[in-house]
């Protein structure tokens, strides 16, 4: 029987999920809020998440309230009050740790040891059994954890980021884009530059050169890079485009071709025909990417990547 309990179960009718970040891992986690939802239909869902991501999970279908966990420093103890004040305003039945970290795993110690827990906390009620979590495939540890909790899985495992994608019609239409178009996503974390491939100039002309459309929409960091790219820039008249926009535009694109990077996972669980790069920092199974719509191509140097072998990739998803 779950701690902090006795008797009779009553209905669990206030759930809270925390999936604080990062972009991809927000995506990632998608499926299993569709599931935990399924598992508890009638009850009001809140997630606690980062400032970042508030916009995004309201607009989840899964999701009732968004909790915004500023992740003020622990020992800001005044900042750890005020959270833990709001957490038991809410008299959650029941709390799913879907970020499973040091900090999530105070907060279980600090503000829920009574309050039927699932994840890795040490005397949670519902412990992912697994011995080693982390060594395990991102989906399939989402999906172990649930299924410890007692949830039958149908959607953790193939995230559906749909939901999130504005039309974009307009905004194709007044930067001159008609029919198909191939998506480029030459950026990556500033933080990771080993995760770009150097070739995008060579592939747009290619692309190009066979009757297509190569737009890019790059984020603030890439403006740069963007220059040297023969494509049309979607941000050049108008500014940068919201994640719902960049949803859109993914979503509706013949081909999209990316590095290892958010708005290329984002591709891959909108459902999008994808080329995705992959050097040695990271093998692209482990990353949850892999899908129907999906063409990984992992490479030991990227800079020896050469564009022909990318445009065979991308001819073979324009056929499928």
């Amino acid at each position: 029987m779950p701690a902090g309990s006795c008797g009779i179960l009553r209905p669990m009718t206030n759930i809270l999920i925390i999936k604080l970040g990062a972009f991809g891992d927000i995506m990632q986690a998608e499926g299993a809020l569709h599931d935990i939802r399924n598992h508890h239909p009638e009850a009001r869902i809140a997630i606690m998440t980062m400032p970042a991501y508030k916009g995004i999970l309201s607009r989840c279908p899964w999701i009732d309230e968004v909790i915004v966990d500023p992740r003020a420093p622990r020992w800001r103890l005044d900042a750890m009050w005020q959270l833990g004040r709001t957490l038991r305003a809410h008299q959650f039945d029941m709390v799913y740790d879907l970020q499973n970290a040091s900090r999530t795993a105070s907060y279980f110690r600090w503000f829920f040891s009574r309050t039927p827990w699932s994840g890795t906390a040490t005397g949670c009620s519902h412990p992912h059994r697994a011995p080693n979590p982390k060594s395990i495939r991102t989906l399939d540890r989402l999906a172990g954890q649930l299924e410890d909790a007692g949830l039958t899985i149908k959607h953790t495992r193939q995230p559906d980021m749909s939901w999130l994608a504005d039309d974009v019609t307009s905004l194709l239409t007044d930067s001159g884009v008609s029919g198909k178009y191939i998506v480029l996503i030459p950026g990556c974390s500033a933080r990771h530059p080993q995760k770009r491939w150097p070739h995008y100039d060579e592939l747009a002309r290619l692309l190009s050169a066979e009757g297509l459309s190569v737009v890019m929409a790059p984020g603030p960091d890439e403006r740069d890079l963007a220059k040297t790219i023969p494509a049309i820039d979607l941000t050049r008249n108008r500014g940068l485009l919201s994640w719902s926009e960049l949803a859109g535009l993914l979503k509706g694109a013949a081909c999209v071709i990316g590095n290892d990077t958010g708005p290329t996972h984002l591709a891959a669980h909108i459902g999008a025909p994808l080329v995705a790069l992959f050097g040695p920092y990271m093998v692209s199974e482990r990353t949850g990417i892999h899908r129907s719509n999906v063409t990984a191509l992992d490479v030991l140097d990227l800079a020896s990547l050469p564009a022909l072998k990318v445009i065979e990739a991308v001819k073979d998803r324009l056929k499928a």
